[in-house]
């Protein structure tokens, strides 16, 4: 798992260059202590998202506990966490923006670590036909799913540069979301190509995609309406 290891480093490094050298002007909108609590709360949200989930998966796939580690899970514990800080304090529109580009350049480098990790990574799709399919070492091709998110996640990066620059205040008011929502749906397609067990016909993190496609939508639209900051 060493050549995981290096690419989960890599994927760190990425995105805290993209955040402080790219974004020099970045804005939080929170300020004082609170915004050093706002910080520790995505923190907290996002680790125990994606032990949590990623524990409970393996346990229903491999039916016994197994620590592990989610993306989708990540996410999802930080923006509960975020969003009830965010109630507590009564504070209203996306404090999210920044961090969008640099999750999907992270998210990008990272996947390439869980593809060249193999079968141990337990991240690898179902049997295919297809001519990309990929042998991991026992003989059988599958879907590269790993490939898919990171140059889905890639193009993502793209975006949020060209956004960025053509349109600030959309930038500040959507990106956010805009990951969100892209991220959660593509990941509800891969999740079609895993073999994880399911619950009520999907995965876990199937479930947790829609919840997250239901939230970014009801965000934007908001955000495109203007109730919320821009």
């Amino acid at each position: 798992m060493f050549i995981h290891v290096v690419f989960d480093w890599l994927s760190y490094l990425a995105s805290f260059l993209v955040l402080r050298f790219y974004f020099k002007d970045k804005k939080v909108r929170i300020y004082g202590n609170e915004k050093w609590i706002y910080y520790s709360v995505v923190i907290i949200g996002f680790v125990v998202g994606a032990i949590l989930f990623s524990t409970i998966n393996n346990y229903l796939t491999l039916g016994k506990l197994e620590l592990g580690k989610s993306v989708i899970g990540a996410i999802f514990g930080a923006i509960i966490a975020v969003e009830v800080f965010k109630y507590i304090n009564k504070i209203e529109g996306s404090t999210g923006a920044y961090f969008a580009p640099s999750l999907a350049i992270g998210i990008a480098i990272g996947r390439l670590g869980c593809f060249f990790s193999g079968l141990k990574d337990f991240t690898y799709g179902v049997k295919t036909t297809l001519p990309w399919g990929v042998d991991f070492g026992d003989g059988v091709l599958r879907h590269p799913v790993q490939l898919y998110e990171s140059f889905t996640m890639a193009l993502f990066f793209i975006f949020s540069l060209w956004l960025y620059k053509k349109d600030r205040a959309k930038f500040e008011c959507c990106i956010f979301y805009y990951f969100i929502l892209v991220y959660a749906t593509q990941r509800f397609f891969w999740e079609m190509l895993k073999p994880y067990a399911h619950i009520g016909g999907l995965t876990i993190f199937a479930w947790l995609s829609i919840a997250l496609i239901i939230y970014a939508t009801i965000l934007i639209k908001r955000s495109q309406n203007g109730t919320q900051f821009k």
